[in-house]
């Protein structure tokens, strides 16, 4: 199929524009693109490269550059601004005729506990988004609900470079290594409910032979001055690692690089995630070819395969749920891995499809958009309950 050509360019502006997800959406081919990404503008008084808060998000700035921007997609950073805020940015945008796109990645926000503000900002963005976008079935299902509005869905692209998707796994023929399940924490966000799920999953592993749980921590953490600062959780950690029932990494932030890396070295990783909606972790996982076990407590279990255990709202995890799923990835090792041709041919369709939306948007002509968009249907080999029951 020929490229998407549109003339002259229509200029995008995604909020942020430097962020994985947004790039992953472009074409590869950018001089074969009838598009224009812009870049994320400067955040006053802040380093260079960082968009954070986003400077656009504001009805001011639209006014200032509205003959620059032809169309503006809306994936993450709103939380800065007020239900009021967002509701004055909406405006500006309609009185300048740009087009707002918005992909639902949260309709949980995984930052807070307290969800009322997020669902207030959603409830100014989503009646007045041109077009909605969402990553899996039943996220869209939760929109019509909420909303009534249909959200397109369109999968999550690859998280991992794609010289490293599908790619065999360093020690995976090493007999000698131990299984190894990790658990990362890194700077305890709020939907991330520790100690229940080391304890359940300490407790699994420990009927395992040649087997190790491995609990990652950023750095940041250990100061009490930190505001999800656990000393409960902390010294719960401790007891256990000096009791030989796992060990303890505690690091800076990992660069890329080095995520990718500890990664391949997972034979299972486990989510301690009380509440969500999506996650490019598992998106990484299945890049790498990590098995991931994960609540059915958001919509990630529909993006890939992976096994499942239950978790209630205020409840512990299901103990017998976890460990008879850790116990099936030790003893059967399901091995669910991204191909990296499907993963580069998905992501120039997610391109090819984003920018007709674009066009449509603005009455533009282009080329019929691919028939697959890399989506896939719901996994249930390998997964303990299957998707849809969640």
């Amino acid at each position: 199929m020929p490229p998407v050509r549109l003339t002259p360019a229509l200029r995008v502006l995604a909020i942020p524009s430097a962020h994985p997800y947004s790039e992953r959406l472009r074409s590869t081919s950018p001089d074969a693109s009838g598009v224009v990404h812009l870049d994320d503008p400067a955040v006053p008084g802040a380093p260079a490269g960082q968009w954070w808060p986003p400077t656009a998000l504001d009805a001011e700035w639209v006014r200032r550059h509205a003959g620059e921007v032809d169309v503006v997609h809306l994936h993450f950073g709103f939380d800065a601004a007020s239900p009021a805020d967002l509701s004055r940015w909406v405006q500006a945008l309609r009185e300048a005729g740009i087009p707002l796109v918005l992909t639902l990645h949260d309709l949980v926000n995984p930052h807070f506990t307290d969800q009322s503000a997020h669902l207030a900002r959603l409830d100014v963005l989503v009646p007045a988004a041109d077009a909605l976008i969402t990553l899996t079935a039943g996220a869209a299902s939760e929109i019509e609900q909420r909303w009534g509005r249909s959200a397109e869905v369109l999968a999550h692209p690859h998280v991992a470079p794609l010289e490293l998707v599908g790619a065999p796994r360093p020690g995976d023929l090493d007999e000698t290594r131990p299984f190894v399940i990790g658990i990362d924490l890194k700077s305890l966000r709020a939907n991330v409910v520790a100690e229940p799920v080391v304890r359940v999953v300490s407790e699994a592993v420990a009927t395992l032979p040649h087997a190790e749980l491995v609990v990652d921590l950023h750095r940041d953490v250990l100061d009490p001055a930190h505001p999800r600062h656990d000393r409960f959780l902390l010294q719960s950690l401790a007891d256990l690692d000096g009791r030989g029932r796992l060990r303890v990494a505690v690091h800076e932030r990992r660069s890329d690089a080095q995520l990718w890396e500890h990664l391949r070295g997972l034979d299972l990783a486990v989510l301690p995630y009380a509440f969500g909606t999506h996650s490019g972790w598992v998106e990484a996982c299945h890049d790498l070819g990590t098995t991931v076990l994960a609540p059915r407590t958001g919509h990630w279990v529909e993006q890939q395969p992976m096994l499942t255990f239950g978790w209630r709202v205020g409840e512990d995890p299901d103990e017998g749920q976890v460990f008879s799923a850790v116990q099936l990835a030790f003893w059967d090792r399901p091995h669910w891995q991204a191909d990296a041709a499907e993963r580069a041919e998905q992501q120039a369709a997610l391109a090819e499809r984003h920018e007709q939306l674009y066009a449509g948007l603005l009455g533009r002509s282009v080329t019929a958009p691919a028939a697959a968009v890399g989506l896939h249907p719901l996994p249930t080999n390998g997964v303990l309950e299957p998707a849809a029951a969640t």
